[in-house]
């Protein structure tokens, strides 16, 4: 299950220091996990500071298509 960041997220960044695949990006509001880049390593659940990112599995839909949605627009998404 690959993981997802919740509108708990302060942009701290933490999560995307550890993780092996920069598969964190910033939206306006949060950070976001590209779901086609992450590896569902689960290293950044355990890293969070405030418990904002879970699985996929665990997290409502709209969440899950936010994270998704938002990776492909955020700036460096595509490079």
């Amino acid at each position: 299950m690959v993981s997802v960041v919740n509108d708990s997220c302060i942009k701290c960044k933490t999560c995307a220091s550890v993780c092996p695949v920069d598969a964190f990006h910033e939206a306006e509001s949060q950070l976001v996990v590209d779901p086609d880049t992450c590896i569902a390593c689960g290293v950044c659940i355990s890293e969070c500071p405030v418990s904002a990112i879970s699985s996929d599995d665990e997290a409502d839909e709209a969440t899950v298509k936010f994270n998704a949605e938002q990776a492909k627009v955020c700036p460096g998404a595509n490079d």
